[in-house]
């Protein structure tokens, strides 16, 4: 199986606080993943590792058989930040063939798939409206919207669904799962437990370091729990009775 995120011994302190732990793990092809953790755990930095965004104090990351920091390799990655980069002074629209574009998509590729995911993101009514009149979780949905809009064969995309309504983060995991079915790799982060029921495996971040890593269904036994949010409470407590060992 390809390997499609490789780390190896990922290192990154802000100052004094030791954000990323030297973390190891390998995530491939066709994999639906989802990263979780406590507020200031790490994840976000742990994605801007994968993606280059950062320098690192030590390690290695390799994306799509490239070393990180690559320009190029960003180009097959369909990537939703946890905080909206949008023009407000452009219409839904109008943003969404802005991004399209720089993706290299044709006119008629970019209003089919305009199309289908404003619909996926249920805003297909406010794509005439200017992104500066847009409530938050419109920000969101669009910022969704752009990053599925290429046909990358992996999808990075940080909190997706905060501040969506419980229905349309069905549809959009459902959306997800399609994405997944067709082989392609998808990295998500999430504060919805109930979300993360259906990945293909679950990564729990604490403190810098990957405490959790198997399938839903695999921790839940472990644990001896029914739940993700058993398990997150479970992996917390042996994580932090060890570490004070």
């Amino acid at each position: 199986m390809e390997k499609v995120i490789e780390l190896k011994n990922v290192d990154k302190h802000f100052g004094t606080n030791h954000v990323l732990n030297k973390i190891s793990l390998t995530i491939n092809s066709g994999q639906l993943v989802g990263l979780i953790g406590p507020s200031g755990a790490g994840k976000s930095t742990l994605i801007a590792a994968m993606l280059g965004m950062l320098r690192l104090d030590g390690g290695q990351v390799r994306l799509l058989n490239s070393d990180m920091p690559n320009r190029s390799a960003l180009q097959n990655i369909g990537y939703m930040a946890q905080n909206d980069a949008l023009y407000g002074n452009l219409t839904g629209l109008e943003n969404l063939s802005f991004f399209g574009k720089l993706m290299g998509l044709s006119r008629s590729v970019l209003t089919d798939k305009i199309h289908l995911v404003s619909q996926t993101v249920d805003l297909q009514d406010h794509l005439d409206l200017r992104v500066n009149q847009y409530s938050g979780g419109m920000k969101r949905r669009l910022s969704l919207a752009i990053a599925l809009l290429s046909d990358a064969p992996l999808l990075i995309l940080d909190e997706p669904t905060v501040g969506i309504d419980p229905e349309l983060r069905i549809k959009i995991w459902q959306e997800l799962d399609k994405l997944h079915q067709q082989g392609k790799t998808v990295l998500i982060t999430t504060h919805v437990m109930s979300e993360i029921e259906t990945v293909d495996r679950l990564l729990m971040l604490r403190d810098g370091h990957i405490i959790a890593d198997n399938t839903p269904t695999f921790l839940e036994k472990q644990y001896q729990v029914t739940n993700i949010e058993s398990v997150f409470i479970k992996a917390g407590e042996r994580y932090e009775n060890n570490s004070h060992i």
